[in-house]
């Protein structure tokens, strides 16, 4: 796929004011400071689309961007950031929450895993409750960059034994790194296929 438009349309904190339209919706999630604004920056090309902060907990609003005029790319809340104290938190879990569970446009949610870090409990949550919910996910694991080849593969296959003991099969998964640009034909790819099959 070629990123020939990107542009921001809204920001909010309440899915009964996102845009009106029947495009299909791909949002990212992750953990604060998983490198998602780096991702989405990487995969369209936009250096600044997605603010990025070296301040984990940056993004607390449904953020939408417009692909190509065919699709929306959503950056959503960041979850489990414990330093934004417990009232803003339950805030950005309903936010986050709401979204992916009423948004009917809402065709596939990446879920962002550091790689450098052994399965969290945080993360084994969130991706048990989205598969409760029957939401149409992927894994998308950052920063492949910071590790050896060998390391990487070790710590993925660490991530897939823990959601076998659980699972039958596992979601696709993805490697990515923003710096190096890893990942983008991938994922790219994926998106599109999925928009071609909706066609």
């Amino acid at each position: 796929m070629i990123i020939r438009s990107a542009q921001f349309v809204i920001s909010n904190t309440d899915v009964r004011k996102c845009p009106e339209t029947d495009l299909p919706e791909y949002a990212f999630i992750g953990r604060s400071n998983v490198g998602k604004s780096s991702l989405i920056n990487m995969l369209t090309q936009h250096k600044g689309l997605a603010m990025t902060s070296q301040k984990p907990g940056k993004t607390q609003l449904i953020n939408h961007f417009l692909i190509n005029e065919e699709w929306h790319l959503v950056d959503l809340p960041g979850y489990g950031y414990a330093r934004v104290g417990q009232a803003n938190r339950e805030r950005l879990k309903a936010i986050i929450e709401d979204y992916i569970l009423e948004r009917r446009q809402l065709t596939s949610l990446f879920i962002l895993l550091d790689c450098r870090h052994e399965p969290q409990k945080i993360d084994l949550e969130f991706i048990e409750w989205a598969g409760e919910n029957g939401v149409p996910f992927s894994l998308v694991f950052t920063k492949a960059d910071k590790l050896s080849r060998g390391r990487l593969a070790a710590n993925i296959e660490a991530y897939k034994e823990r959601l076998l003991e659980t699972w039958e099969e596992l979601p696709p998964i993805f490697v990515t790194s923003s710096e190096e640009r890893l990942g983008r034909d991938e994922l790219l790819g994926y998106i599109e296929q999925i928009n071609q099959s909706i066609e």
